[in-house]
């Protein structure tokens, strides 16, 4: 499977992961403004099982002032989506996305800089993790 962010396996479970998470965030500056549970939605809307999955979209005001400044459009991609979702044996896995690999990082000069801070933030998130 490719991988699509920045990806941590940690050695304790769901629960634990979520728990940890926000604070990981707000030491590097981001909230937590949505929560998706994935399973939960799978099921009530389709009625498919579906492993734990939550999704989680993470701001950090200040940084996405600056890309908004510089790009209007750039909200297409605000705000920071994390996954966290159950592996097949039950530990936690906590994947960010990379803004390095949007083409918004690649095409647009003004945000190439404020895409490896926010790629560095977001690898600390993870690395706090465990």
């Amino acid at each position: 499977m490719p991988q699509l962010g920045i990806r941590r396996a940690l050695s304790y479970g769901f629960d634990e992961a979520l728990a940890k998470l926000p604070a990981a965030l707000k030491a590097e500056g981001f909230g937590v403004l949505t929560e998706i549970d994935v399973q939960d939605t799978l099921k009530r809307k389709l009625g498919i099982d579906f492993r734990r999955y939550r999704i989680l979209g993470a701001c950090n005001p200040p940084l996405a002032h600056h890309a908004l400044s510089a790009n209007l459009e750039v909200g297409l991609m605000l705000p920071c989506n994390l996954i966290v979702y159950e592996d097949d044996d039950g530990q936690a896995v906590v994947v960010a996305v990379d803004p390095l690999r949007t083409i918004a990082a690649q095409e647009e000069p003004s945000l190439a800089a404020l895409a490896t801070t926010v790629s560095e933030k977001l690898t600390r998130v993870l690395a706090s993790l465990g």
